[in-house]
């Protein structure tokens, strides 16, 4: 550290505090409810390399803080006062993007000729054209059909707009006038931050404002690592699972190696399954990337808030994501459900230190962050519409002494939920009930939170309601030290009716005038025994709510009647009540069952084989094995379509295959 320590903590404050007015700047003058309420959007300072030196804790999306802007600046050449960068694709612009409707602008500030930093802004996009309104699709298997996309070039020339590119954007996208309202939101905020950093030079210098970004990046650095060192030296392996790839009923599989050496942390994620043909891929471009990092970023402030919000926090770790795996894809892989996959990474992380500190963190949150999104007709422009109804979470996970948060999970964001009043006023529905879930947060001596429980009902005919991300709908969140897992996800039509339909999964649902769809998340995991969990508290959460009588009863041994204990019932329901894995996690019979019909050693030696294959070999040879396999498993005569030759004789036949027709790839 080069800058006075006083010196450096007060440009710490002003550099933060420009961002944050940034942020404030795009919030109030954005377009969409994205941007304006539900505040999916972020601003920050970067360093001429493309590193964040300066970020907002509270202001938009706070888990971009690893993302790396360097690539894209690159990209584009010959920069001058005025000018704008803009882009928002996967791959050209080397995971600063991550799907399509991730709009990223980047201006450059110079002071006497020289880019002394860049701004940096972000919004999600309401439309970029693309195969469904909203441009978001589980189904699509390819980038193209995700909307327009922009490898990094200028949006503005010398402060001009680059005319050529906006026709061909408006064109292309089914709600231009939104995305060009939310487009000026950003630039304004870039201008705020311009002048800021303006007013910082002048008076503190540009000698020290150079030398604090590099000063302030190595000093979160130093501090971080200390947090590091908490976490005991070892290795700790975990693994979670997607429900489904979307093509067929097959799970996915994350798996993570987490190596702790005296502060330095690698996350190996070899033996996470192989890229598939469905828009949950993540584009990292194996590299350290924030959708991999996250969690880490947040067990790091959480034991030291004094901490640099920068991106110096990641210093001290490094990544290892196979080629063509599900976090390392190859162009031109979907990646439109990113975040359903990045959500299961942070869960997969927050299982591995639970296992280095298990009584620092958390049972598994709800898992889900559901966008449900209506796409409509707007009678009085004729143009297409499409908002954000509610961003759907569920509740977090119980830890060691406390409850989990109800109906609140910010564990890859912090975005905000909208006001019914503005959804009603923008959007083509009622909502009947936004409540809290009763009976959704796994029971444990520390209950999961629970999820959310949401009711809209559709005003108006040929009307689309989309929502992806849907996820725990098979496996559940898990639960720790004896806690349970929490309940899964379930989606209604016309609940209570006499036409009640239940949907499962959407990706686009076509609904009728009248219609009420609703949307029920997971609560998170409960952690320790529930038969210890005080008969008082089980009361107080069943007369909030939370919890039913029946599930007091079954699931906490507590009996309640007429709103009092039964205390004499109670003790008897206990005698014999203690949980079956004190000291590990309750998964679910679900996961249960698919890890008795393949075990870890084998899914991580098939998956070894499988990412040397071409994607689309890859995948039928995947799902033909694994299909095989849960044949032999469930097939109660001992008959099916196949040979029985095992898990390992189809192991050894790929093998062969692989070293016949395929010479070792790059991983």
């Amino acid at each position: 550290m080069r800058l006075d320590p006083v010196l450096l903590e007060i440009l710490n404050n002003k550099t933060t505090a420009a961002t944050e007015e940034m942020g404030l700047a795009l919030q109030r003058t954005g377009r969409t409810l994205y941007v304006k309420e539900t505040a999916d959007f972020g601003a920050a300072l970067a360093t001429v390399e493309g590193h964040f030196f300066a970020y907002p804790k509270t202001i938009g999306v706070s888990g971009f803080l690893d993302l790396d802007c360097g690539p894209t600046i690159a990209a584009v050449e010959e920069l001058e006062p005025g000018d704008v960068i803009i882009t928002n694709h996967p791959y050209e612009s080397e995971g600063l993007a991550t799907h399509g409707p991730d709009l990223h602008l980047l201006k450059p500030y110079f002071h006497d000729g020289k880019i002394v930093c860049f701004g940096w802004s972000f919004i999600h996009s309401s439309d970029v054209g693309g195969r469904v309104p909203s441009s978001i699709s589980p189904v699509s298997k390819q980038l193209f059909e995700e909307g327009f996309m922009m490898p990094p070039m200028k949006l503005m020339r010398r402060g001009e707009f680059n005319a050529d590119l906006l026709r061909l954007f408006k064109a292309n996208c089914r709600t231009p006038d939104d995305n060009m309202g939310d487009i000026k939101a950003m630039l304004a905020a870039l201008n705020v931050g311009q002048r800021r950093v303006a007013a910082i030079i002048e008076q503190h210098g540009i000698e020290s404002f150079e030398t604090g970004q590099q000063d302030l990046i190595e000093y979160a650095a130093r501090k971080a690592k200390a947090v590091l060192k908490q976490i005991p030296n070892g290795t700790y392996h975990f693994t979670d699972y997607l429900d489904d790839d979307v093509v067929s009923d097959l799970p996915i599989r994350l798996r993570v190696a987490l190596k702790s050496k005296d502060g330095q942390i690698t996350l190996d994620f070899t033996g996470s399954d192989p890229q598939v043909e469905a828009a949950l891929n993540v584009p990292t471009m194996g590299k350290r990337h924030a959708w991999l990092t996250v969690r880490l970023g947040a067990f790091i402030l959480s034991h030291d808030e004094t901490i640099p919000y920068n991106s110096g926090i990641f210093s001290d770790i490094d990544v290892v994501v196979p080629h063509g795996s599900l976090l390392n894809p190859r162009f031109p892989a979907a990646v439109g459900v990113r975040h359903a996959t990045a959500i299961r990474v942070n869960d997969l992380l927050n299982g591995a230190l639970g296992i280095a500190l298990p009584r620092t963190m958390p049972a598994c949150s709800g898992g889900v962050m559901i966008p449900l999104v209506l796409a409509e007709d707007d009678p009085q422009s004729g143009q297409s519409k499409v908002s954000v109804v509610e961003p759907m979470v569920g509740g977090t996970g119980a830890r060691f002494g406390a409850d989990g948060v109800d109906g609140r999970d910010s564990s890859i964001s912090n975005m905000a939920n909208n006001p019914i009043e503005m959804v009603e006023a923008d959007s083509g529905v009622v909502v009947q009930e936004y409540a809290l879930r009763s009976d959704s947060g796994g029971a444990g001596k520390w209950r999961g939170g629970v999820g959310l429980k949401l009711t809209v009902e559709v005003l108006n005919h040929g009307g689309q309601i989309l929502a992806r991300g849907m996820e725990r709908f098979r496996f559940g969140p898990w639960g720790r030290h004896g806690g349970k897992a929490a309940s899964l996800a379930r989606t209604v039509l016309n609940m209570d009716s006499n036409h009640e339909h239940e949907i499962g999964k959407i990706d686009v649902l076509s609904i009728a005038k009248g219609d009420r769809l609703t949307v029920m998340t997971p609560g998170g995991g409960g952690f320790g025994d529930p038969f210890q969990r005080d008969p008082a508290l089980v009361l107080q959460d069943v007369r909030l709510g939370f919890v039913s009588e029946e599930a007091a009863r079954a699931d906490f041994g507590v009996a309640i009647r007429g709103g009092v204990i039964d205390t004499a019932e109670t003790r008897r329901l206990r005698e014999n009540g203690r949980s079956e894995n004190e000291n590990g996690h309750d998964f679910g019979e679900a996961r249960n069952a698919w890890e008795a019909a393949i075990d870890a050693a084998s899914m991580d030696e098939l998956n070894r084989i499988l990412i040397r294959l071409p994607t689309s070999l890859c995948q039928r040879q995947r799902q033909d094995i694994l299909t095989a396999v849960a044949q032999d498993l469930n097939s109660a005569d001992g008959e099916t379509s196949l040979p029985r030759i095992g898990l390992a004789g189809r192991l050894a036949a790929l093998r062969r295959l692989v070293e016949k027709e395929c010479p070792p790839r790059e991983v």
